[in-house]
């Protein structure tokens, strides 16, 4: 990628809508994303849909396997459904795997329904204290990756003397988190490396949220050159409009159950207009970017290669 021009990465095929999974295209896809210089494939979590979603850390193996440079992230992870031990061993050992090339994006995950797939009580936690929880599976995965013996003291998670190797080749260990409210953004200054904002809001939020960062990193003394600040965008280039329009509105309504949050949450439209929309992100603060192609995604990767990524910053 051209000096100057804001990295991007983009999203892997992992979700398979219309048909089953189709692991050759998921190669072609990454080998080929690697050869166009993006920055890094990136995934999402959802474990229980009625429709094909591969899980997040398995997805990552795969591809490092058949990748040698791209960074592979979670964007996000939902950590409160998963053992912070067990967790943070899967992690540590992508990265010895992939030479050291995974960010870890996690979250604690919006409050659902208790019928809603994703909520805790589903995955047999309960749903109280769900933030000291998500905290304490923070400081419980920095703890085995940091030290050689690891010692813990909280509600829920206690040990003494606890050795897990390997540690992850990079150190520390990247963790970017997601967020919208003053908390979940003031815990990705004291624990992370970076931020990303979600696919799922609107630029105007991500502004919001971006200054509310800056102003965390300034109180907490850290340096904003250090933190990594990133945007999830689901985009479609398409000189028809209402065709874009339509089929992103198609794919919300299967993936996020809400076919009204797409043109709410989108950027679509011819090339320059996509671009336009895109450095409007980049001015509102995002360093990095997350390409995220609802469809098409083939055509996308090339696309946004040659005629978008170049315009960007």
């Amino acid at each position: 990628m051209a000096e100057g021009h804001v990295p991007c990465g983009i999203e892997i095929p992992q979700v398979f809508i219309d048909g089953p999974v189709d692991a050759e295209h998921i190669k072609k896809f990454v080998v080929r994303a690697e050869e166009l210089d993006y920055d890094s494939l990136w995934t999402q979590e959802r474990n229980l849909s009625n429709f094909c979603m591969l899980e997040p850390v398995t997805l990552m193996t795969y591809v490092a396997a058949v990748t040698s440079r791209l960074r592979i992230g979670t964007s996000v992870l939902l950590t409160v459904l998963r053992n912070p031990l067990q967790l943070a061993k899967s992690l540590a050992s992508l990265d010895q795997l992939s030479g050291g090339r995974i960010i870890a994006g996690i979250g604690l995950g919006g409050v659902r329904g208790r019928m809603w797939p994703e909520s805790e009580t589903v995955y047999g936690y309960s749903s109280e204290h769900r933030v000291t929880r998500f905290v304490e599976g923070i400081k419980v995965m920095q703890a085995l990756w940091q030290e050689d013996q690891a010692s813990f003291e909280g509600r829920f998670w206690n040990f003494t003397d606890a050795a897990m190797e390997p540690k992850p080749l990079q150190r520390p260990f990247p963790l970017w988190f997601g967020g919208h409210a003053e908390p979940a953004l003031r815990r990705a200054v004291r624990f992370g490396q970076g931020f990303m904002g979600a696919g799922s809001s609107a630029t105007q939020r991500f502004v919001k949220e971006y200054e509310r960062i800056t102003r965390f990193l300034d109180e907490a003394g850290r340096d904003p050159a250090t933190f990594a600040v990133s945007k999830r965008v689901y985009l479609a280039v398409d000189n028809d409009r209402d065709r874009a329009e339509r089929r992103l509105r198609e794919f919300f309504a299967v993936r996020y159950r809400n076919a009204d949050m797409a043109p709410q949450v989108c950027i679509w439209g011819g090339r320059q207009e996509v671009i336009d929309k895109l450095n409007v992100v980049v001015r509102a603060g995002a360093r990095h970017l997350l390409l995220n192609p609802a469809f098409d995604e083939m055509e996308h990767l090339e696309l946004l290669a040659q005629d978008v990524v170049p315009h960007l910053g």
